[in-house]
């Protein structure tokens, strides 16, 4: 072993023990490494290098797969964390922890395990430098509530070769190791996100992806990269990285991936969420592309844009959902508000919807029908004072009742993007009409108006997802890059085309209702 191996060796050897009947995820571990490499500023091996070395330091070390089928994880069997470990104190819970380790003959052991997924060690953002192992658990905890920490990664589809010969250079053997790493791979980045370790996403794609091992220097050498090289040799992924069946299979498991992570970051759009814990996730946001790309350097432009594609579609909807959560709760108050309930029914009666059902109906061709019973609906609902979740039900009844005509129709997708173009444009109508008037509660029409748009938008996106068959990612993700005809995989100019009118048309009665209100100023 080298020196740094020692190092790591003796840091196994502190935290960890072998005993009978007893479990540790695989992941887990190379979490906790991935930690610890960070703190003593040393730069990590990969996830199959790190399993080398752990198992010549606990001799005999089995893997097992545990849990039931789509929740089911690789794990160490007949290895623990020792009782005086202070790794011990980044779970987040010690009482599961127990339960998991305690021998399999417990019933609860599948019911435990599953409940504990990805509940490891974890760094609230900003604070990987700043603290130690005994600092930071406390904040984990605080914001892991807001979480949906139960969720794993599901099972990946087989890869489908689509009747195409392999790549020469490449055999069955090179597509199966790579279906197998980039599992492992996908499984880590989970459990880093799970325990808000934003950072560590950068590490594990620059390490998967083999970022130095063209460019090695004394701190990053080509051994990091022997085992990895032994299943799957850097050549045989750069071929692959260009062979379209595996730019189709890596395209749907990111997608997966995405989606998932999204479900355990924003579990509910509309639930609190402390601010702190927003503005990390927008950060984390901002940060992806630019890892990503950079983590690429050398392997193929095909892959890189498949990849970029789905992140870019995953950054996207993080922005979005944390602006609507944080719109829902500025107009949760409002909505809490007698006073402003009040006055906003005040001035709604004032508006001429008459003539704003004219002028909206020669460019929505709104039925007049629709038009007055979602107007009389809306003022019921002000008048009632529900809750933010009960305007949520009705705004979900709302497109329930737009689309029914569609339902099982391809025209579907196409009917419910032409529904959300009209909805802005008539409550842009709406807004003017507001404005003109000078109404006392026009800022807060405009911002319930903000919010019902953007919910309205991610009803869609939901609805429009589940008539395909597929992610509310993968349907951004046929947008991630406007600019190009970025997917030869699934290309849909059209469906591109309406995306990009709704954008501007959106961004243009935002900015309009923006300038209405300021020239009355």
């Amino acid at each position: 072993h080298t020196q740094k191996d020692q190092g790591t060796v003796q840091w196994l050897l502190d935290n960890y023990e072998t005993a009978e009947g007893v479990s540790l995820p695989r992941s887990t571990l190379y979490c906790h490494y991935l930690l610890h490499c960070q703190e003593q500023k040393l730069e990590p091996v990969n996830a199959a290098s790190f399993g080398k070395l752990i198992r010549s330091v606990f001799m005999g070390l089995r893997t097992r797969r545990l849990g039931t089928r789509g929740n089911s994880k690789y794990h160490y069997y007949g290895l623990r964390i020792k009782a005086n470990s202070p790794l011990l104190r980044l779970m987040e819970d010690q009482q599961h922890l127990a339960m998991r380790q305690q021998p399999f003959s417990q019933k609860q052991r599948l019911k435990s395990i599953q409940k504990m997924e990805g509940m490891t060690n974890g760094v609230a953002v900003g604070q990987q430098q700043a603290s130690g192992l005994s600092d930071i658990s406390a904040q984990v905890q605080q914001y892991q509530q807001f979480l949906d920490a139960s969720r794993s990664l599901p099972d990946f589809t087989e890869l489908d070769l689509q009747g195409k010969n392999l790549p020469e250079g490449v055999g069955a053997e090179d597509v199966k190791a790579f279906q197998l790493l980039y599992r492992e791979h996908c499984e880590a980045i989970v459990d880093v996100m799970v325990n808000l370790q934003f950072t560590l996403v950068e590490t594990l794609w620059k390490t998967f992806w083999r970022y130095n091992l063209n460019q090695p220097s004394e701190t990053t050498p080509i051994v990091i990269h022997d085992e990895a090289e032994k299943r799957l040799p850097k050549s045989c992924l750069v071929i692959l990285s260009k062979y379209e069946p595996v730019l189709k299979w890596t395209k749907d498991c990111d997608n997966l991936l995405y989606q998932g992570l999204v479900e355990v970051l924003i579990p509910e759009v509309l639930r609190p969420i402390p601010s702190a814990l927003t503005q990390a996730i927008r950060n984390f946001a901002k940060s992806l592309e630019s890892w990503l790309t950079n983590a690429m350097m050398n392997i193929p432009e095909e892959m890189v844009r498949v990849k970029v594609a789905a992140a870019s579609a995953f950054a996207q909807t993080l922005r979005r959902y944390t602006s609507l959560n944080h719109l829902a709760q500025a107009a949760r108050a409002v909505l809490q508000n007698t006073a402003q309930i009040n006055q906003m029914l005040s001035d709604l009666n004032r508006v001429d919807f008459a003539n704003v059902q004219e002028q909206a109906s020669w460019v929505c061709r709104c039925e007049d029908r629709v038009v007055q019973r979602l107007e009389q609906d809306f003022k019921m609902t002000l008048q009632q004072q529900n809750s933010l979740e009960q305007w949520a039900v009705w705004l979900d009844g709302v497109v329930s009742q737009v689309l029914k005509p569609y339902h099982g129709s391809p025209s579907f997708p196409k009917a419910a993007k032409h529904f959300l173009l009209k909805w802005s444009f008539y409550s842009s109508m709406v807004i003017r009409d507001l404005t003109l008037r000078s109404a006392a509660s026009f800022g807060s029409f405009h911002l319930i108006r903000l919010l019902y748009d953007e919910y309205m938008y991610y009803l869609i996106e939901h609805r429009v997802a589940q008539a395909k068959g597929v992610t509310p990612i993968a349907v951004m993700g046929e947008f991630a890059n406007l600019a190009s005809s970025l997917n030869p995989l699934d290309p849909d100019k059209g469906t591109v085309q309406h995306f990009k009118e709704l954008i501007v048309l959106r961004g243009y009665f935002l900015k309009c209702s923006i300038v209405w209100n300021y020239s009355l100023l």
